[in-house]
Formats: C-alpha cells, structure tokens, sequence
C-alpha cells in the first residue's frame, strides 16, 4: 500500500477562509507560453473553476510571446494576467526527456507572487470537476501535490523504471535491499499547493544556478527542493491519466476531482482517439466532460459580473464571483492508496 496522507494535514474548520480576513488573499495560477493552442487548456480551465464556484481567482502566468489576442481572451474570461521573465537552466546543461521542458522553469516565477498568501498552481492541460477551494486551507509551511507514477516509458531514465518499482504500489515490486533505502517520494508539479515567498523565491533562483538539470527539468528540480516539506495529497486531485491503465486498482474514476490529460494524445482540443490507449472508455468520457465546460457558454463570464482588473491585482468575492453561494466543502479521507 502506498503512504496514506494523515487526516490532520487539514484544516477541520469544513469552511473557505474568507479572502480577507488577515492577510490571506489567495489564488488559483497556471503558466503560459508562446502562440499555440494551450491557450484554449486555459479557458477551459477558467470555466471549469468558475463551474464549480471557486471562490478565488485564476492568475495566468505569461512570457513576452503570448499574443495579445490571447492575452484579451483570457482576460475576458475574468483571468488575471501577469507577464513573466523567462527563466533558463544553467548553460549548455539542456538534457531532458521533451525538449519543451526547457521553458518549464519559468514557472519558478509564481514564487515570486507576494500579494498572495497562498497559492495552487494547475497546469493548463488540467481540469476540476468539484471544488477544490478546501485544499487552501492546509497548514502552511509545506508542498502540496500528487504522487507522480514512474510505470510509462518516459521514465526509462530512471532506477525505479529499471527494476519496475512505482510508488503507487510499492508491494508490487519492492525496492532491492542492495540498492539502499527506496526513493522519496516523488510529486507530479503539475498540480500544487504553495505559498509565495520572496525568500524562497530566492532560493529557489540560487539552487538552480548550482543545480544541473534532469530529464522532468523543474518537476525533478521541485521535488529536490521541496523534498523535506512535501506532503502527498490523495490521487484524485491530480489524476495522471497513465493511472487508469498502470494502476486502475487506485482509480475511482466517477470520484475524480482534478484530471491532467498529460498522456501522449490526451489533450482534449487535440483528441483524435487513434494513439495508444486513447481508445478507452474512460478517456472518452474525461475528453467529453472537459468539452462540454469548454462549450458551456453559460459558463463564460457575463459583463455583468466582470470588473476592471489591473494585472497585478485581484479578484475579491465582492467582484467576479459575487453572485457564487459559499461552495460545500467536503473533508478530506486518508486515501485508500495515493
């Protein structure tokens, strides 16, 4: 059985913390680049939130490239953007598993979001089908994420593939005695709980200059940093779909609350059905489900509840989600393997 996450890492309160209330602004942020069609994972992303009546804003990380048409679209779906300057690993230290990876590290930039005292960071190839607010209000001081699986072939670099151990069923194949003690555990940085903070920013900025590069780029640089402070939160808020066919035992699908269409042919404006394993039922009805908030247009923002917002400002409930009821938040169990 993998690690259960303890009951106790949350907070018991059952309640959003009101934005306000001290200082405690938060946000949900993702990360984009260039002129390519992520920008619709995006937009899908802000409607999904907005389905589920989060009661806190989206913050777009950009680099210089995005096009300004971009820009307007997000920002019309009530976005709040803020440009970045790219961050590049040490020179000529470029090998990684996707050459894509590269531009990944710019991400380090959210540390650097002060205004806000808490943030969750969502790739734009995510989706929320349920609220997810509550998870703001685990106790500060660590990393939150999803154990990653080590099961796919991208992680042919690896010790753990070699010997076919993944994390996700450590009793399966169990860690040789003669290799020494088993790996830490291991995140997915495609979804994670943190807070900003100048200082670790810094941090984070001086640890990379001296650190080289590994083929998951700043997802292995993040579990390196983060290794002492990190704690796992249950699968269904971060769903790698490689996990409904490497280990559907740990897969209640219809109980998913954050799906990632990371795998190979996944993402659903470019689903074609034809690459492998994409022909499975339950992809079909993930892809289905991110189209039909995609084409919700009763989930686009009304002009009526949209209001000017500067891009280093944000939303507050007296603004865009005004009109939203307090969602139900739900506890949270220790999962049953994740």
């Amino acid at each position: 059985m993998a690690p259960e996450v303890p009951v106790d890492v949350f907070s018991g309160s059952g309640k959003v913390c009101a934005i306000n209330a001290g200082y405690s602004k938060r946000a949900y942020v993702t990360f984009l680049a260039g002129n390519g069609d992520y920008v619709k994972g995006v937009v899908g992303l802000a409607k999904g939130l907005r389905k589920v009546k989060s009661a806190y804003p989206l913050v777009v990380a950009i680099l210089s490239d995005v096009p300004d048409e971009h820009r307007q679209i997000l920002k019309s779906q009530g976005c709040i953007v803020r440009e970045i300057e790219p961050i590049y690993p040490p020179e000529h230290q470029i090998q990684f598993a996707m050459a894509y990876y590269v531009v990944n590290y710019s991400k380090l930039r959210i540390w650097n979001f002060e205004e806000y005292s808490k943030m969750m960071y969502l790739d734009a190839d995510i989706q929320v089908f349920e609220n997810i607010d509550h998870l703001f209000d685990a106790p500060d001081g660590y990393f939150y994420a999803v154990m990653d699986c080590f099961c796919e072939k991208t992680w042919s670099h690896s010790a753990q593939y070699s010997i076919g151990y993944c994390q996700q069923c450590p009793d399966r194949v169990t860690w040789p005695t003669d290799m020494g003690s088993p790996p830490p555990l291991y995140f997915n940085a495609g979804m994670f709980v943190f807070e900003p903070s100048r200082l670790t920013y810094d941090n984070l900025l001086h640890t990379l200059k001296i650190t080289p590069p590994t083929p998951f780029a700043e997802q292995d640089f993040l579990n390196m940093f983060f290794e002492k402070t990190y704690k796992p939160l249950p699968l269904v808020y971060n769903l790698v779909l490689a996990m409904l066919w490497r280990h559907p035992e740990n897969v209640e699908v219809e109980k998913v609350k954050v799906a990632h269409y990371c795998a190979a042919g996944s993402k659903p404006w470019r689903y074609t059905g034809k690459e492998a394993n994409m022909d499975r039922e339950d992809i079909k009805m993930l892809v289905k489900k991110w189209w039909e908030i995609y084409n919700d247009e009763s989930l686009d923002l009304k002009p009526e509840n949209s209001v000017a917002v500067a891009e280093d400002e944000t939303l507050t409930r007296t603004s865009i989600m005004a009109s939203m009821p307090e969602p139900a938040i739900s506890y949270i169990p220790a999962p049953s393997a994740a």
